[in-house]
């Protein structure tokens, strides 16, 4: 592991600070989900253009990227987390102030789709009412694999369907559903591309802040 318990509780700890002395991120967006399902693969292939082909680390480097929107320069700043369940009591430290949070899901693991529902979003919005929320369906390269639908089939399952995932963004009021695959990088740009938008034009106000804060 990149980061064993020890490293990520220091770097959680470390977090306000460092959200502080970050003030030049424009918008702050962070991405969850199960573990496994091409988190932060998502985030090197997008920040590096080219997919991770050896070892992928727990939790992804935190990173600033330029996104034009129009012709307008936004700087975005992206930040991985680990999805397994040991950091579940650690993990919502690195929400407070997040923009925007990409919920993400393999097309190919039905029970990571069945944990947006059951898990991500309610710990999103318990942390961060009102935050907007992307839905994120990866690595749908794999989709059509006869391996990974033959796999599948054995357990009288098959892989998450496009319509399924619109479908669950309108149940839990998502901004969207969007899905790519960070080993060909198809609709991989459009990810981050929503995501700053949705950051920048949420939906219309519950209450008067939208950016998550410390509880």
């Amino acid at each position: 592991m990149f980061y064993g318990l020890s490293g990520f509780i220091f770097f959680m700890l470390l977090l306000p600070t460092l959200i502080t002395n970050w003030h030049s991120f424009l918008r702050r967006c962070v991405v969850v989900g199960d573990g496994a399902v091409g988190k932060t693969c998502l985030l090197i292939s997008y920040t590096t253009n080219k997919f991770p082909s050896e070892y992928v680390p727990t939790v992804f480097d935190n990173y600033a990227v330029t996104v034009m929107i129009g012709d307008e320069p936004y700087t975005l700043g992206l930040f991985d987390t680990a999805g397994q369940e040991d950091y579940d009591r650690l993990r919502p430290l690195s929400y407070p102030q997040t923009d925007v949070f990409l919920v993400c899901f393999s097309v190919t693991s039905p029970a990571s789709f069945e944990n947006v529902r059951e898990k991500w979003f309610p710990e999103v919005h318990h942390h961060c009412p009102g935050v907007p929320c992307l839905i994120v369906g990866t690595q749908v390269d794999l989709r059509d694999d006869p391996s990974v639908r033959e796999k599948l089939s054995k357990q009288k399952m098959a892989p998450v369907r496009k319509e399924d995932g619109e479908r669950m963004a309108k149940d839990l009021g998502a901004v969207k559903y969007v899905e790519c695959s960070a080993l060909t990088q198809y609709k991989l740009k459009d990810v981050f591309d929503e995501a700053i938008v949705a950051a920048l034009e949420p939906p219309a106000p519950k209450k008067k802040s939208h950016k998550c804060l410390v509880l």
